[in-house]
């Protein structure tokens, strides 16, 4: 009897550091997901070209917790007319910072912002500060514990120049990198019922166009 139940303890114990294994790679996902870091893609051109849409990005959800939010970061936060909705932009200026646009110039405390070389106007014309607050806007101070942030493309963004400032409170952390990149395709199939042979067809058709449609050199890029 002694000998049957040591050998269903050495059976049982291979089992429990399997479970013991399985459990802490769980609980270290979990951990990277809700307070370490998270993906998200990219699904708009506002941050061209700094990022791309279809860009996979690594965001830092620790970055905040250690200092404070700085200029040229580039930020993710819930967008503020709307929280369930998440935005990519890039801080121009902090809390007590006085920012002003002139003729599509932006400068912080009366010096010139320095704009990443990756930063792009596709307008040429100058629209009035009478008409809108694209090319023109402010002098306006960054009130406490927020940030004015804007879009890299700049004539197609919208941003704290349209809907305001980003409360500190409502930052999800710091892009770091871009993770994996896919580049959309107009003619590309589309969803639609009925539903299995639509995912069939997507599915076989993405895999053919994966040389194509990855853009390889943007994978493991840092964002600057």
């Amino acid at each position: 009897m002694v000998q049957l139940a040591s050998k269903k303890r050495n059976i049982a114990s291979p089992r429990r550091r399997l479970f013991v294994i399985l459990l802490l790679i769980a609980i270290v996902i979990f951990l990277l997901g809700n307070f370490v870091v998270q993906i998200y893609r990219v699904p708009t051109g506002s941050m061209e070209d700094t990022l791309l849409v279809g860009d996979w990005v690594v965001v830092n959800k620790l970055a905040y917790r250690f200092r404070a939010p700085q200029p040229e970061d580039i930020v993710v936060f819930r967008y503020p007319l709307n929280l369930t909705k998440t935005l990519i932009k890039r801080c121009a200026a902090t809390e007590g910072q006085t920012v002003e646009i002139v003729g599509k110039v932006v400068s912080v405390d009366g010096r010139m912002f320095r704009d990443s070389e990756k930063v792009k106007f596709t307008d040429k014309y100058i629209i009035p500060a009478l008409y809108s607050t694209r090319d023109n806007f402010g002098p306006i101070q960054v009130p406490i514990d927020e940030l004015f942030v804007l879009g890299d493309n700049r004539d197609k963004s919208e941003d704290s120049r349209t809907w305001g400032f980003v409360e500190k409170g409502n930052l999800k952390g710091k892009v770091d990198l871009v993770i994996f990149s896919w580049a959309p395709d107009p003619n590309a199939p589309k969803l639609r019922s009925p539903y299995i042979f639509p995912l069939i067809e997507i599915f076989f058709y993405n895999l053919y166009h994966i040389p194509d449609r990855v853009r390889w050199s943007r994978i493991g890029s840092r964002v600057r």
